[in-house]
């Protein structure tokens, strides 16, 4: 078995894609720099992750694929799935091989995978534009912790800034320990020091601006009066809006 190891980046991905080809050995398995090898590994090979390599592999693949494609890609890496980075690999290197185009070849049970886990990641950014909810902290600075599924918040910020265009907001990534921060003009990547006191997905109430409190008991208080509890229906709830969003959501906590 050949394992090639790498630094668990997409760029890193790409990187080990060029190198296989350039030395003519193609792993068996990719493995992030510091995992266990396999017991029966017989060579290994680690991946200097290189930009231009990188960007020479994606302008190969810009001749050979369409712009959807090259995005179900970007889409399956954020997946985060088990064995994404080895599936990616696979048809990434069945695009360069191959004459023709593969991207509809659905056949192949390694694009039907890749556009299986594309729509999947696509579903949980639609969910975060649906089911986000920001807090308004004391600092005047709106506020909404996450914990997606997979890490769709990148692909859904871009709808956040054309949204919320007039206020200043952090959506926090709690499972992943980072987030993006907009200051009316531009928005950056951050990381909080301390962050686990947002996993219960609610600000602390001395961080929290005094009208926001007021409004979370009158919002509470319209949902509850507009509620008809005989047409309660947990099951038709749980299927448009997922449990796991709920601890987000002011009337449902």
């Amino acid at each position: 078995m050949t394992v090639f190891f790498y630094d668990n980046t997409f760029e890193g991905l790409l990187t080990a894609i060029f190198d296989a080809y350039s030395r003519k050995v193609f792993p068996d398995k990719l493995l992030k720099e510091g995992d266990v090898p396999p017991l029966f590994m017989e060579h290994s090979y680690t991946v200097t992750t290189q930009e231009d390599r990188a960007t020479r592999v994606w302008k190969a693949l810009d001749k050979k694929m369409s712009a959807l494609a090259r995005n179900m890609l970007t889409y399956a890496w954020l997946s985060e799935e088990e064995g994404s980075d080895d599936l990616i690999f696979r048809y990434i290197r069945k695009t360069l091989d191959s004459k023709i185009p593969i991207e509809t070849n659905f056949g192949d049970s390694d694009v039907l995978e890749i556009h299986q886990m594309a729509k999947r990641v696509s579903h949980e950014r639609h969910y975060l534009m649906m089911f986000v909810r920001f807090q308004k902290a004391a600092d005047d600075i709106f506020f909404a912790p996450v914990s997606p599924r997979h890490n769709a918040l990148p692909l859904a910020i871009n709808h956040f800034k054309d949204r919320f265009s007039d206020q200043k907001w952090v959506i926090y990534d709690v499972k992943r320990h980072y987030g993006f921060y907009y200051d009316l003009h531009s928005v950056v990547e951050m990381t909080l020091d301390n962050d686990e006191h947002l996993l219960s997905g609610k600000l602390d109430e001395k961080l929290m601006a005094e009208d926001e409190k007021i409004f979370q008991e009158l919002w509470k208080g319209y949902f509850n009066s507009m509620t008809i509890k005989e047409r309660i229906n947990l099951k038709l709830q749980r299927q448009h809006m997922p449990k796991r969003f709920w601890k987000y959501l002011t009337e449902k906590q």
